[in-house]
């Protein structure tokens, strides 16, 4: 038998042991998020434009006159990922705009949000076979959505944690391009309270959600729904209609032990 090689993982304030492709969320006390701290700051004053790879060295960036970060949909990205980009080692601080749009496949690594505007990150594009990932970093007070998924393809979200939002991911439920068949992958996440929703899908499109080591710290009555189903609709048709919850093994994905509470 293969000697097992073990490594401990801290992310966004969580531990995690890694053995060879596997990573088991470990009971931990809770604890607040934090974000890394910066090592300088750049100011901003327009979109920034990335492509290829491109790494800040753990940064801030301060968005300046691209919106208030509020949840006005009128607000700039801080960063515009083309296809095939990453970013890495960055956090986005005061106010958090419109976060980062990616425009096709694209790679956040260790990216960090210190108040989340209209959304941390949008996925966008045209191919279904594109896929936007989220790998490490966290995320501090959405009042709406962390991650916004407005285009066909999949998004993965992993190791990855966030504090005082209202729900981690959302598929897109009265987009111009809809119908529009989206997927989400929810991998090793810790949410730290309050939340009102991890993923929220269109289940007459086909969307689908799978979601594994899932940990919701600080919410002992499980009033944070961890699967919302709705059905979308096409923009100008009024709003998406909330049509269940939970687990079905066919859109939403996922087992009891898939979510830890603490």
């Amino acid at each position: 038998m293969a000697t097992k090689r073990w490594r401990r993982v801290l992310s966004g304030g969580f531990a995690g042991v890694v053995a060879a492709g596997a990573i088991v969320v470990l009971a931990q006390p809770a604890q607040a998020v934090t974000v890394p701290p910066a090592k300088g700051e750049e100011t901003v004053t327009s979109t920034v434009k990335v492509s290829g790879s491109r790494d800040y060295g753990m940064k801030r960036i301060i968005p300046k006159g691209l919106g208030s970060g509020g949840g006005s949909e009128s607000q700039k990205a801080v960063f515009e990922l083309a296809d095939g980009a990453t970013l890495a080692n960055v956090i986005i601080g005061k106010p958090g705009a419109d976060g980062v749009h990616c425009v096709g496949t694209c790679t956040l690594r260790n990216v960090w949000w210190e108040d989340v505007g209209e959304d941390a990150a949008t996925f966008k594009g045209t191919s279904a076979s594109q896929t936007m990932t989220i790998d490490g970093g966290g995320a501090l007070s959405a009042s709406d959505k962390v991650f916004q998924h407005n285009a066909p393809g999949t998004m993965i979200i992993r190791n990855f944690a966030a504090q005082g939002i209202g729900k981690l991911v959302r598929t897109c439920g009265n987009c111009s391009n809809n119908p529009q068949t989206r997927h989400v992958r929810v991998e090793n996440v810790r949410i730290e309270m309050s939340a009102k929703n991890v993923v929220s899908i269109n289940v007459n499109y086909g969307d689908t959600a799978r979601l594994s080591r899932v940990t919701i710290v600080g919410d002992s009555q499980r009033k944070t729904s961890v699967c919302d189903k709705y059905n979308g609709v096409k923009k100008g048709e009024g709003e998406s209609k909330k049509v269940g919850t939970g687990p079905d093994g066919r859109n939403c994905i996922y087992s009891a032990s898939d979510i830890i509470y603490q």
